[in-house]
């Protein structure tokens, strides 16, 4: 039997700009089961972006609560929460976000590290993750020599350092040009095959075909 393995419980975020406040999200109670493949989707300023960031713990809600693996998000701060989506999340962003003044390969390990990972298996690992993502002949190029398609896989790679058992990626073929979209929901189809629960912001119709789980929002709210 499938269990939740991320729940939310009337959560509510805020943000104060200036004097206008604006409701980024108004009273979302969700759950998202273990190997569910979900996508989010909505028009721009939904909350999407921002429930995303909340569920993988780079935010904090106004109000209600986040559940992952049984663990309130709430209750952890600092270090702890580091720790807990090192362990736990794989984060892949729209913008790719990789250290500039690292090689893909160094970007990959350095995610390792964060999580305490050293030695020789690491470097196995990102041979492994590199293959994955078919950039076996990019490891020691950086950023700026790599395609934005090139980047983005390199960013899924640096995801999946430590085997996460989720993996929460924003608009991740929002900038990329078709060959390359195709590229990234190949690796999509894999991570689903392999078990990882998913959860994707994302327009793209070839992505929400993977889905299990369709969640739509408008004005901060589930439709």
């Amino acid at each position: 039997m499938t269990q939740a393995i991320i729940k939310t419980v009337s959560l509510s975020k805020i943000y104060v700009l200036n004097d206008p406040r604006v409701q980024a999200l108004k009273n979302i109670s969700m759950e998202i089961n273990e190997e569910d493949f979900a996508v989010i989707s909505g028009p721009s300023g939904a909350g999407k972006t921002t429930l995303l960031n909340i569920l993988g713990g780079l935010d904090k809600p106004s109000d209600g609560e986040v559940f992952v693996h049984d663990t309130r998000l709430n209750d952890l701060s600092g270090d702890v929460l580091a720790a807990f989506r090192c362990a736990n999340i794989g984060y892949v962003f729209q913008a790719y976000n990789l250290i500039s003044t690292l090689t893909a390969k160094e970007n990959i390990e350095f995610a390792m590290e964060l999580a305490g990972f050293y030695g020789k298996k690491n470097n196995q690992r990102t041979l492994e993750l590199l293959k994955l993502v078919r950039l076996e002949d990019r490891g020691t190029h950086l950023p700026s020599q790599l395609s934005g398609g090139e980047q983005q896989r390199v960013a899924f790679a640096r995801a999946l350092a430590n085997d996460p058992p989720i993996i929460l990626a924003d608009e991740p073929t929002g900038n990329l040009d078709e060959k390359t979209t195709l590229e990234i929901v190949d690796i999509l189809k894999t991570l689903k095959e392999n078990g990882k629960t998913i959860i994707v912001v994302t327009h793209d119709p070839r992505i929400s075909e993977l889905a299990s789980t369709r969640i739509r929002m408008v004005n901060g709210e589930i439709v």
